[in-house]
């Protein structure tokens, strides 16, 4: 397997000279900040750059080629997968001080910005303006718009906008050889060559460091109205979203929360949780105010039709806030009440979400674990909260992981809908893809990166690059 030089004084003081004294992170607590993102995972850093320009990162990938030392680059550090995490030691590069939005030009509606960004700030900002970006993931107030990209990352909105990706139109990145490259264009269509701007996004972080985006913007919606709906049981909540979208609606998001989840929030509920099995949706339209008002009624009449108990219409800002924050309060509280939480993002299809989850008191029992199942509904993205009380069985989870990941793939699903898989999910990447694709993958990446200096060890396990290596 590939070995890499240590970051000794000489390489140091070489690295200083190049990018100046200032971008060095010194200060250790600092420095151990950079050793985890929300994973849970930890790799400490044998050194921390704070880079404040592009030319910078040049230098520096020239030094890194030139002394074989990894480079891992770094967003918000909110990433779910490890994917910024310095696994096989090296320098992790962080992009928060590239945080400018250069230009929003509301004539052609695109933005130009820094990989820093804050997704929310940016959201914001354009907002401002009447226009909407809608990639929306769930830590967008600490997730940078550079960090989403090399994820891909998605969110509620997904239903109806779509993911990141669907966002970029181009990219400004720095190779691994430190050379630039400008992919992609500033107009909505341009087939010139291979789409390298796609093939970057997703990338998480291995084939080139993003240093600037031109992202494509829409109008921002004019009037949001939601309703949450509680539903007897999963199934009666899943047909429920069918019905919804075969009968011509498409919600900007659909989420569900299933019955551990609701007990777990009981106590912030405005209504009583009927049953031990209840399931919660929440739906919200946006568009024309008096199109999502009428939107939000015949939305109402479908749910109650296929059984609906309760119905709670928000129609402010506080209404749709306060459905949102129970929402938001599932995930803060399965992690703080478990000492394991391993935290999954699957992806089946719409159909076959009432069939994986009536599944899973069988994985609880076989492999001691409790499952919290919520996300969105509208697109198969399951979030598995896979907890237990203490990691003495840690085994035992693990095998439990694999078959739930296995039952996922043979449902004709994904092991990931917006993670990525990054150092947390590589040991389960030939569960899904075929020999054949991991070989041209892997042999994409050295062409790219032919000393595998950029963020080495994530996606792919070890034996996939073993007799590749020099």
């Amino acid at each position: 397997m590939k070995t890499y030089t240590p970051i000794t004084k000489d390489i140091r003081r070489r690295i200083s000279d190049a990018l100046g004294d200032e971008c060095i992170v010194t200060n250790q607590d600092e420095v151990g900040t950079y050793s985890k993102d929300a994973s849970g995972l930890s790799y400490p850093p044998e050194l921390v750059i704070r880079v404040q320009e592009t030319a910078q990162i040049q230098r520096l990938m020239r030094l890194a080629n030139e002394y074989k030392f990894p480079i891992i680059p770094r967003g918000g550090g909110s990433g779910l997968a490890g994917g910024c995490l310095p696994v096989l030691g090296g320098v992790v590069l962080s992009l928060e001080k590239l945080n400018r939005i250069i230009s929003v030009d509301t004539q052609n509606l695109i933005a130009q910005v820094q990989p820093g960004t804050i997704t929310k700030d940016l959201r914001d900002a354009v907002q401002q303006k009447k226009l909407f970006f809608p990639p929306d993931p769930a830590g967008m107030d600490q997730s940078t718009i550079g960090g989403n990209a090399a994820t891909n990352a998605g969110g509620p909105s997904c239903v109806k906008y779509g993911t990141t990706k669907d966002y970029i139109l181009g990219l400004e990145a720095v190779l691994p050889s430190g050379r630039m490259i400008n992919t992609g264009t500033r107009t909505r269509k341009g087939v010139v060559g291979y789409d390298l701007t796609q093939l970057l996004v997703g990338s998480e972080g291995t084939l080139g460091i993003i240093t600037g985006l031109i992202l494509k913007l829409i109008p921002y919606p004019p009037a949001v109205s939601a309703m949450t709906a509680v539903f007897s049981d999963l199934p009666s909540a899943m047909q429920a979203v069918t019905q919804i979208l075969n009968r011509g609606h498409l919600p900007s998001a659909i989420e569900f929360l299933d019955a551990k989840c609701l007990l777990l929030v009981k106590d912030i509920l405005s209504f009583h949780v009927p049953g031990e099995k209840s399931t919660l949706l929440i739906i919200e339209v946006d568009g024309n105010p008096e199109q999502t008002k009428r939107d939000i009624k015949t939305i109402g009449k479908i749910l109650k039709e296929v059984g609906a108990t309760h119905l709670l219409p928000a129609f402010n800002e506080k209404e749709r806030g306060d459905i949102w924050n129970v929402r938001r309060q599932v995930s803060l509280r399965i992690h703080d009440n478990y000492a394991l939480y391993i935290p999954e993002d699957v992806v089946v299809p719409i159909g076959k979400i009432p069939a994986l989850v009536a599944e899973l008191p069988k994985f609880e029992a076989e492999y001691g674990l409790k499952i919290y199942a919520f996300g969105h509904a509208g697109d198969g993205n399951i979030h598995l909260n896979i907890t237990a009380q203490n990691r003495d069985n840690m085994n035992r989870v693990e095998m439990g992981v694999k078959a739930i990941l296995a039952r996922v793939i043979q449902m004709g699903g994904t092991i990931s809908g917006e993670h990525g898989i990054g150092q947390a999910k590589k040991r389960y990447l030939s569960m899904e893809l075929s020999a054949e694709s991991i070989r041209l993958q892997t042999e994409i990446k050295k062409v790219f990166d032919p000393n595998m200096i950029l963020n080495p060890g994530k996606i792919f396990p070890k034996e996939d690059f073993n007799n590749r290596l020099l």
